[in-house]
């Protein structure tokens, strides 16, 4: 028995300092070296060096001044990344059609008069419930809400989102999106 035992525990060992060790800290080390923004979380940070957001998890904004993202559907807080996941309610689910509704006479509340039809994607939580991107669609929506209560040109603000519109990866995937985080940021910058 002792015979099998020896060649196992030592292939235990082998196989842990290989996988458990070796493997880690070289994928660690070349993506430190080769992608060490994403590696590191895709960190925004102010000009103070301290992290004030990241590129790929939304966050709550509700000030007229702002640009606001998608829903989440986190709890106990939005934009919880400890517990992405979507809501988990049907399109038959009375829930929603309330939440839905809420959103949709809030939007109207702080922009009355706005012809544009509300965006899907500003009514409803995206399946992470951490979705950092709107459409150009529901970012044109806010155009008008946000220049004005910043008090700034409706061009200067289009131009903005414009300048924050990302296109489709590689000409063929995903969407046109803003990332609303980057597109609030530049615009604190611009009113300031």
């Amino acid at each position: 028995m002792l015979k099998h035992f020896k060649p196992a525990l030592l292939m235990l060992l082998v196989w842990t300092a290989l996988t458990g060790i070796a493997y880690p800290l070289a994928v660690t080390g070349l993506s430190q070296l080769l992608f060490s923004k994403q590696a590191n979380g895709s960190l925004i940070r102010d000009s103070q060096g301290k992290a004030i957001g990241s590129e790929l998890i939304g966050q709550s904004f509700s000030d007229p001044k702002h640009f606001w993202g998608r829903p989440s559907a986190t709890s106990p807080y939005p934009y919880n990344a400890g517990a992405s996941s979507g809501s988990n309610l049907g399109p038959t689910n009375p829930a929603l059609a309330d939440a839905v509704k809420a959103r949709i006479q809030a939007l109207i509340e702080t922009d009355p008069g706005n012809p544009l039809p509300i965006p899907v994607d500003l009514v409803t939580a995206s399946g992470s419930g951490l979705d950092p991107h709107i459409s150009p669609a529901a970012a044109e929506y806010q155009i008008n809400r946000v220049a004005k209560a910043r008090q700034l040109d409706v061009g200067k603000v289009r131009a903005l989102v414009s300048q924050h519109t990302e296109q489709r990866q590689w000409w063929v995937l995903g969407e046109p999106r803003v990332n609303v985080l980057g597109l609030n940021l530049a615009l604190d910058g611009v009113a300031r």
